[in-house]
């Protein structure tokens, strides 16, 4: 039986590593969103293993919320992406801040 720590702690260490992926790499966009997407996977894990917990399914229905809210991020994001290397040719995290309009 898997104790309700160690979903926690699972949690705990997918989201430090994606922060640390977050502020260690300013220059690939793509891991940035990636590690994004690791962050909010780490926050589902809590959720759903709170919500087995607690014998309510409040915390799954708001996952679902999450998902969604997620893979529109991921879609728009990567969209994005795509323009801006088409317009630049290259993708540069700290170019990105000089758009404008």
């Amino acid at each position: 039986m898997i104790a309700l720590s160690d979903y926690l702690l699972f949690g705990a260490v997918l989201f430090m590593i994606s922060l640390a992926g977050i502020f260690l790499n300013r220059k690939n966009l793509i891991i940035i969103l990636m590690c994004i997407e690791l962050l909010l996977l780490a926050v589902n894990t809590n959720l759903v293993a709170f919500s087995h917990y607690l014998n309510d399914v409040q915390g799954e229905i708001f996952v679902f919320f999450i998902l969604t809210v997620a893979a529109a991020e991921a879609a728009i994001g990567l969209a994005i992406l795509v323009l801006v290397f088409r317009h630049r040719k290259h993708i540069t995290v700290d170019d990105l801040d000089q758009l404008k309009g």
